[in-house]
């Protein structure tokens, strides 16, 4: 193996066949395939994605890629990035991965097969989608990890996102050694995005994985071109790496390479069963586990105590809701929600719930406190207090939807159909599941694309 990360990566990258990935590992693809097409095409109709596509001025007729949802397509790179905003739009997607890689991976490889002249079989897309998994997720580890990198203001969907569709478009238009280092070393320059949409509610979150998708797009296709990527991306302390610009000195380059193919990253990806930001979903599980527990109905609740780390506090630990986005990012609004309307998914991040007029007497039960002996990456404690003074403490290790603890293939299904049918009619969206979970037998991949418009 070579001594210079990059290259080293990337022949590892263009040596994996599919034949590597276990059955297993093959059917967690595509059910987490299914699952960002579903959270794709129910936000191909956000308010977000409006604005992208309004500002793009894409009209019908404007190119062979389409946009999901949507009657219209466009180029790959345009593509690549509204799709990548609308898998993004609703925080439905995956996460676990760059962070979010279904949002970032999927609209990239996809694109290629509008503007692909040969036929791309179902094995070499997921072959794709996996690299990009790996990719991605391993680039974050090496930085450091979700709570280093993260910690300081980066966002890992947009930064090591752009290495993960880098990845996974270079295997799908079968990029050479030379040229995969080329596309991961380009990726750097289209890696970005911070965290300072946290502070008002922003949408900019969104555009994160859209720009990650089309920046690793473009800098697959440059190198096919022949443009040549820096090939130190990698190295450890050289000014201008991605390691010693985007991390803070506590990474682990090695990582990159380390054990490939030994545990796919893609098995500790979670999909979401609730349409908030994942550091909510210990929380509302262990609301959801002591009202069933302990028999307490949200009416014999006086108050809830949050007792959360200060990076989750940072992240998810906000009471102030004046936009979806900041619905999205709260775990006390999460906690309201599920109290107040049973459950947290599209619906109770809509102005009409997060405003109602029930919300702000809730909010005020709640109190959130940072416990200094929490580690960056615990899950939060959530107590209730009952009416009569009893007090229920529970931490949830493991949240429904993660590896540990996933959902089952009959209710992720289930998720993918009633998000795809906002959009589309039934039968497509039948169709459409039933050519995903089939899709290492599929001859050509790009008959997915008319089914998703």
């Amino acid at each position: 193996m070579s001594d210079n990360l990059t290259q080293a990566l990337a022949g590892l990258v263009c040596s994996t066949k599919f034949e590597a990935f276990p059955p297993e590992t093959i059917h967690k693809a595509k059910l987490h395939i299914l699952d960002t097409l579903g959270a794709a095409i129910a936000g191909s109709a956000s308010r977000e994605t409006d604005a992208v596509v309004a500002m793009l001025g894409i009209q019908a007729g404007a190119g062979n890629v389409p946009i999901w949802g949507r009657l219209i397509g466009t180029d790959a790179r345009t593509s690549a990035f509204v799709n990548g905003v609308s898998a993004h739009a609703y925080e439905l997607d995956d996460s676990g991965g760059c962070d979010h890689s279904g949002a970032v991976v999927l609209p990239a490889v996809l694109a290629v097969l509008g503007d692909h002249r040969g036929s791309i079989g179902g094995r070499e897309l997921l072959r794709g989608v996996l690299l990009g998994y790996e990719v991605g997720r391993r680039v974050l580890e090496a930085v450091g990890g979700y709570e280093e990198h993260n910690g300081l203001g980066w966002h890992s969907t947009g930064t090591c996102g752009a290495f993960g569709a880098a990845a996974a478009v270079g295997s799908v238009v079968n990029l050479d050694v030379t040229g995969m280092a080329s596309a991961l070393g380009a990726a750097c320059s289209f890696a970005g995005g911070t965290w300072a949409f946290i502070h008002n509610g922003s949408s900019a979150k969104k555009l994160h994985a859209g720009r990650a998708a089309e920046g690793g797009l473009m800098a697959a296709y440059l190198a096919r071109q022949g443009f040549e990527g820096p090939d130190s991306v990698f190295e450890t302390k050289r000014w201008g790496s991605f390691f010693a610009t985007f991390g803070a000195g506590k990474g682990d380059p090695q990582a990159l390479v380390r054990d490939f193919g030994d545990y796919w990253r893609l098995n500790r990806c979670s999909i979401k069963p609730h349409a908030t930001c994942r550091g909510t979903h210990a929380g509302i599980d262990a609301l959801d586990l002591m009202l069933q527990r302990y028999g307490v109905a949200p009416a014999d609740i006086a108050a809830i105590e949050i007792d959360i780390s200060g990076f989750q506090y940072g992240m998810c630990g906000g009471k102030v809701i004046q936009s979806r986005a900041q619905a999205q990012m709260s775990l006390p609004y999460a906690l309201v929600a599920r109290l107040r309307y049973g459950k947290v998914f599209l619906a109770e991040l809509e102005e009409a719930a997060w405003s109602a007029v029930e919300i702000g007497p809730l909010m005020d039960r709640i109190t959130v406190r940072v416990d200094p002996a929490m580690r960056d990456e615990d899950e939060p404690a959530i107590t209730i207090v009952t009416n009569t003074g009893e007090r229920h403490r529970l931490v949830v290790e493991f949240p429904l939807g993660g590896p540990q603890n996933p959902l089952s293939d009959e209710r992720l299904v289930a998720k993918y159909t009633a998000l795809a049918r906002m959009v589309l009619p039934a039968a497509k969206v039948d169709v459409i599941s039933d050519f995903v979970l089939d899709l290492e037998n599929q001859a050509d991949a790009r008959s997915l694309l008319t089914l998703l418009q």
